[in-house]
């Protein structure tokens, strides 16, 4: 705990807020030291910001699960490849573009594409998906998160159309790292691909598990550090959740409280940057989608994946997949923003360059 007679707390957020750079000490003490009135007045000022910068619109994603294969074997997650328990599909072509029938004919705007790393979903499989889908629907964005992949790979995406993609970094840490991945797999390769996906034009989007095991506050404030060079347009955050038949399935979960803290601190240095109301913390607490945009969260993805697919792509237990995470449930979905004063906002949501 640091000395809070040194700092004024209040002050410090309010100097987040007008765009000051914050030193290391400052950091901590918002990471670590914030009593809960504190808290109240940080979720309140980047709820603020957010209003600021796109209004009370919340921004809807179609989310489409393409495959619960992954080739990787991290550490916390639910379909890594040595999860032998794990129920396993992938969806065809076909499938996908009716999920984007499904999702247009329900005013989205945007397609996201993510799934495990499916070495039979490769690079020219997603480069064939992407432009037929490009082909199909001109005018709506499409994102994909499908992994680490080659600056060829990357590039052959862009060029068919795709628009944005969503890579966490995880942590900033590189032992961290280690301790969340398998031997195989770096964070300095990690931060390479993000760095190329900016560099390519993408709206790229990172973020990190939040009270995932090992992590401390140092690791946090070094996740800040690394956002902050990256300049990311997205940042997703959501707590860490265990999955059953991994390594870390009897670790405790994250919290609500230091997820909601993290939306709030992102939202306040990146005050035009898209942040998601998760999926994870909608599991973990029953309004957390609520709670995460009044603290300054602007996007939810509701799942368009075919319904009998969406209790496999189980990346962590007891995912929350139905009621207005599930896109049939729209209507209930803008009744729960308009009792907290917010609405949909079927628009694209691309990020503000000004």
């Amino acid at each position: 705990m640091y000395e809070k007679e040194n700092y004024h707390h209040r002050e410090i957020i309010d100097r987040l807020a007008s765009g000051d750079k914050l030193n290391r000490e400052e950091w901590m003490i918002l990471l670590d030291s914030l009593d809960d009135n504190e808290r109240e007045y940080l979720h309140s000022k980047a709820a603020q910001t957010t209003i600021q910068n796109y209004g009370k619109g919340i921004f809807v994603r179609a989310l489409i699960e393409i495959s619960s294969y992954c080739k990787n074997n991290c550490k916390y997650c639910g379909i890594r490849c040595g999860n032998k328990n794990a129920q396993r599909y992938r969806l065809s072509k076909e499938e996908i573009l009716e999920c984007c029938k499904d999702g247009a004919e329900l005013g989205f705007n945007t397609f996201v594409m993510q799934g495990g790393e499916d070495p039979k979903q490769n690079d020219e499989w997603i480069t064939d998906v992407v432009k037929t889908i490009r082909a199909t629907y001109p005018d709506k964005a499409i994102t994909l998160s499908v992994g680490e992949r080659s600056q060829e790979a990357y590039k052959a995406f862009k060029d068919a159309g795709a628009d944005r993609f969503l890579l966490r970094h995880e942590t900033r840490n590189d032992e961290h790292y280690a301790y969340l991945h398998p031997s195989n797999m770096s964070s300095e390769n990690r931060r390479d691909c993000l760095f190329t996906l900016k560099k390519l034009g993408f709206q790229t989007g990172s973020g990190m598990m939040i009270g995932s095991p090992g992590q401390t506050v140092e690791h946090l404030y070094e996740d800040i550090r690394f956002l902050e060079e990256l300049e990311p347009q997205m940042i997703g955050v959501g707590p860490f959740l265990p999955a059953t038949n991994t390594p870390f399935e009897n670790c405790s979960p994250g919290t609500v409280e230091q997820t909601i803290l993290m939306v709030s601190l992102l939202r306040l240095r990146f005050p035009k940057a898209l942040l998601p109301a998760t999926t994870a913390l909608a599991t973990l607490c029953p309004n957390g989608m609520e709670r995460a945009i009044l603290a300054g969260a602007n996007v939810v993805m509701p799942n368009v994946s075919p319904i009998e697919q969406r209790k496999k792509y189980s990346i962590y237990d007891n995912k929350k997949s139905t009621g207005a995470e599930s896109a049939q449930q729209m209507e209930q979905l803008e009744q729960r923003l308009n009792a907290i004063g917010y609405h949909i906002n079927y628009g694209r949501g691309d990020y503000k360059i000004n």
